[in-house]
């Protein structure tokens, strides 16, 4: 194969991220590659993800380019991706993972805590709408969407006082300055796999890019996302994780919120990593998701108990 085709979505972050992941591959395999822009669902809809079906909306198009060929390769955002594995693709290399923390974006240089009662905070996440709630039942919750520019655009305008983006994302695109504040993901967990990177490729076809996978990440986010689906939550579920591997431990935190920000229930748990005779990452997911839908989180997610 003389060059890669790599296939991504068309905006900013997606194009620099994926162009990340081309320079890389490029730089650990020496093959060539060109990026393949494709339009999912997800960018021709304007609904809150909450109506719009946030499973598979900003991937299910550039996974069809795949299957169909018109690509080799494809880079998701991780948080976007199906939990449920697929029959002709498989994600061969979860690249080392970017900040996964969610970033304040706020008028003034406010924290989330200095923001005054009544306060606009746009988020098009249905997690993060029921945290914003359950922190600060006083500020005006706002469902927006669109792209990084035009979500920072509201709170220059003044139609918002704040957003709420992912770190990552920022970091990628060089637009730190905007950043308020970032929450700690030890009271404010982030989507499962946030700040990482999925490259999929045709079933049969990993070596073109196991290059790049990095194993930390991929034991720290599979945890994360085996919890997800688990408890049998879409991607836009109001479900936050978080995992990370240290000293010879992998360390999972898993919480479900109800949408109005009334109800959280949260589990954490540890297993040895790594471990040759088993699968860590779904060990303790399995031990988070079990004392989580023994407390109830079925009734928040809709997950069978």
């Amino acid at each position: 194969m003389s060059v890669l085709r790599i296939g991504t979505r068309g905006s900013v972050l997606a194009l620099t991220q994926t162009g990340m992941v081309a320079d890389d591959l490029t730089d650990a395999t020496g093959a060539a590659t060109e990026l393949v822009t494709i339009t999912t669902d997800g960018d021709r809809s304007n609904e809150p993800l909450s109506r719009a079906g946030g499973t598979g909306l900003f991937t299910g198009a550039l996974r069809d380019a795949l299957v169909d060929g018109r690509c080799d390769v494809v880079v998701h955002s991780l948080k976007d991706l199906p939990t449920a594995p697929h029959e002709q693709l498989v994600v061969a290399a979860i690249p080392a993972r970017e900040d996964p923390r969610d970033a304040l974006c706020a008028r003034d240089g406010l924290t989330l805590d200095a923001l005054p009662a009544g306060a606009r905070v746009g988020t098009g996440s249905p997690r993060r709408m029921a945290q914003l709630r359950r922190r600060r039942p006083d500020l005006e919750v706002v469902d927006i969407r669109g792209n990084v520019d035009t979500r920072l655009g509201k709170v220059t305008s003044g139609e918002l006082d704040a957003v709420i983006l992912a770190a990552a994302g920022l970091n990628r695109i060089g637009r730190t300055e905007v950043i308020t504040e970032l929450l700690d993901p030890d009271v404010w967990p982030t989507a499962p796999g946030q700040g990482a990177l999925a490259v999929e490729v045709r079933r049969g076809e990993e070596d073109l890019v196991r290059a790049l996978d990095h194993p930390e990440t991929r034991a720290a986010v599979e945890a994360e996302r085996e919890v997800l689906a688990l408890l049998e939550a879409g991607c836009s579920a109001p479900v936050g994780a978080r995992a990370v591997v240290d000293a010879g431990l992998l360390l999972l935190s898993a919480s479900v919120y109800s949408l109005d920000g009334a109800t959280a229930l949260t589990s954490s748990h540890a297993t040895s990593w790594p471990d040759d005779q088993g699968d860590p990452s779904r060990e303790v997911a399995a031990s988070v998701a079990r004392e989580l839908l023994d407390a109830g989180a079925a009734d928040l997610t809709g997950a069978r108990p």
